[in-house]
């Protein structure tokens, strides 16, 4: 009888979460007490801006990621509006721009200077002018440059086209028109060629945002959605709201048939909102509780039961928003794989939050690391809008890492060639779509193969050892780097075992089969 382990295997089952110590938060920051279920906050590798009080008007404040301490009253804000900020989201293919929708139904774009802010910033780059009320929601596409996503109250979605001239745009490249109610949130896939939304109908949509047709459509009674979000390339959405009693649910939902939750769970009873984070570089996925200081984490996976709980990072200082530094900020020198930054009203506090795969060795993780999207876009806005989808761009992590070979694998000479001219022609600039992230291991041992072959001259021999190269991977430093190199020999002496053993094992059945054809043919 096989023995089954009780704990299902996994490298992140053990993650906690480190708030940051006092010297590294933001304090003395005025955050905003309105009421909207937003983040307002949006951080990125160079700046961290939040949304804060301001008489007359809206406002939000810009600070330097490297900046932080107590605030000075007097810092300089970005206070252009007319009304409260709702919400704020940076640029991800420009750390210096800014996108920023309000109350007095405009949406505007912000160029943030590249110093230390010594005025207020009220003249933005560009003006969006479409929405008939108050705008709730803006969304940023995730592969094209220079798409803008906006929700408002006159239940209207608008897709605004930022690569034009003028400063004022009052003509949207495209306008949803699908919804009855007020949209509550909004998420893209991978892609970006699908939009799921969450409305106060209590309905899910998958909607064809190009096309402005609707996919597929929830109508669940006992799930009173609030949040939803793409999983990914899971085929999955994740929804957060609550059940029938009032508690506090989470969901789970095939994208291609949202007629009843695959899974479906009550947390608590508490009515604070819950803001779902899903990395889908780890597969991990966040819920983050509006009015209390937890963040649950849990590992998705592609079959049943789908949902896997990790742990809870437990705080008695209550968040009012989240938010999240993209992957490329991240310190892998302490195996960190995810930093939110907490709001706390009533500290006036901005708290750090990293998530930390617990690992003895400081050497760079790659199995914690995957391929994560750069910061280069991989359509321009023209492109998407005219129906091409693509992939985002990858790059690794690795500190000092150049662009990651895209070429594939086990192809001959001629074919090399025309892949890298191709490759060259669309732009990849060396980098690798997301498709070709989730092949096998084989093929990444040939990707490094052929990228030290490509290196080498022709008459000269390669220098590997356990499929390195002796002169890019340097020798072990310390115990635990020589351990892991010795368990990964091991490793390779093992499969190489197992090949021999195959090999022989064909050899004979030849030798049999050649035997028996010797046979057949002397008996004629």
């Amino acid at each position: 009888m096989s023995w089954h382990p009780q704990y299902r295997s996994s490298k992140f089952r053990h993650v906690y979460g480190k708030a940051a110590s006092k010297e590294k938060c933001y304090d003395c920051v005025p955050i905003t007490r309105n009421v909207h279920d937003n983040h307002f906050c949006a951080v990125n590798p160079n700046f961290i801006a939040v949304v804060t009080e301001c008489a007359g008007g809206g406002a939000f404040l810009v600070i330097p990621i490297k900046q932080t301490g107590k605030l000075d009253p007097h810092y300089p804000k970005v206070c252009g509006h007319k009304g409260n900020v709702l919400d704020i989201k940076w640029n991800p293919f420009n750390d210096f721009v800014i996108a920023s929708c309000s109350e007095d139904t405009t949406v505007k774009i912000w160029d943030i200077p590249n110093q230390l802010l010594k005025r207020n910033i009220t003249t933005p780059k560009k003006e969006l002018l479409g929405h008939a009320r108050r705008v709730g929601l803006i969304e940023w596409h995730p592969t094209a440059d220079n798409i803008l996503f906006s929700s408002g109250y006159d239940y209207k979605i608008m897709i605004w086209n930022l690569d034009v001239k003028e400063t004022v745009i009052s003509k949207p490249a495209k306008i949803l028109d699908t919804h009855e109610d007020v949209v509550l949130s909004m998420s893209f896939n991978t892609d970006g060629s699908l939009l799921a939304t969450a409305c106060r109908d209590r309905k899910i949509r998958v909607l064809d945002p190009r096309a402005g047709t609707v996919l597929q459509e929830a109508s669940y009674k006992s799930h009173r959605v609030n949040k939803v979000l793409f999983l990914g390339n899971m085929k999955k959405l994740f929804s957060t709201g609550t059940s029938r009693w009032n508690n506090r649910q989470i969901a789970l939902w095939n994208q291609n048939d949202l007629s009843v939750p695959l899974l479906e769970e009550d947390l608590d009873g508490s009515s604070g909102l819950l803001f779902p984070i899903y990395d889908s570089d780890t597969h991990m996925l966040y819920v983050v509780g509006k009015g209390d200081g937890n963040i649950r984490y849990y590992e998705i996976s592609p079959e049943k039961p789908y949902l896997n709980y990790l742990m809870e990072y437990r705080s008695h200082l209550p968040q009012k928003g989240i938010g999240m530094m993209p992957k490329r900020g991240l310190d892998v020198s302490a195996c960190e794989i995810f930093r939110f930054y907490k709001l706390i009203p009533t500290k006036s506090l901005i708290e750090p939050i990293s998530m930390i795969v617990p690992r003895r060795s400081e050497s760079y993780q790659e199995d914690i690391y995957p391929l994560t999207a750069a910061a280069q876009p991989a359509l321009t806005a023209q492109e998407w809008l005219n129906g091409v989808n693509k992939g985002p761009l990858l790059v690794s992590l690795r500190p000092g890492s150049g662009a990651v070979n895209s070429l594939p694998q086990f192809l001959e000479p001629e074919s090399l060639m025309k892949t890298t001219d191709l490759n060259q022609q669309h732009g990849w600039g060396g980098r690798m779509p997301l498709e070709d992230k989730q092949k096998p291991r084989e093929f990444e041992d040939g990707r490094k193969q052929l990228k030290v072959e490509e290196k080498l001259p022709k008459n000269e021999q390669m220098c590997l050892s356990n499929g390195f190269d002796l002169f890019e991977c340097p020798p072990p430093k310390t115990e635990n780097e020589l351990l892991q190199m010795f368990y990964r020999q091991q490793e390779e002496i093992r499969r190489l075992r197992e090949l021999v053993n195959q090999r022989d094992v064909q050899i004979k059945q030849l030798e049999l089969e050649l035997r028996n054809l010797c046979t057949d043919t002397g008996s004629y």
